[in-house]
């Protein structure tokens, strides 16, 4: 039983490490006047057109990218899938 918790902690803690290493992966796109910074986390960090900063649309594409990723697992977890569908449950 310990030992389910010390796995369910471990995985949590990996978790957040590789939450904090995405989050430094940094990609920005130019194309005419517009210029997209996106993380690997995929959050946008930035959309600017003519130089000028689109702050929000960036935040309203992100909460509706929040609320479809919130979606995805809801519905993954209900299929079986979500950590314990893909690594074959903690035993």
């Amino acid at each position: 039983m310990f030992d389910k918790f010390k796995n369910l902690a471990n995985m949590q803690r990996q978790a957040k490490e590789l939450q904090k290493e995405l989050e430094k992966i940094i990609q920005t796109e130019e194309k005419r006047d517009w210029v997209v910074s996106v993380t690997g986390d995929q959050k946008i960090r930035y959309i600017k057109k003519d130089g000028e900063d689109m702050k929000e649309l960036t935040d309203l594409i992100n909460e509706a990218m929040k609320k479809v990723q919130k979606e995805s697992a809801k519905k993954m977890m209900e299929m079986g899938g979500g950590l314990g569908g893909l690594l074959g449950g903690l035993k």
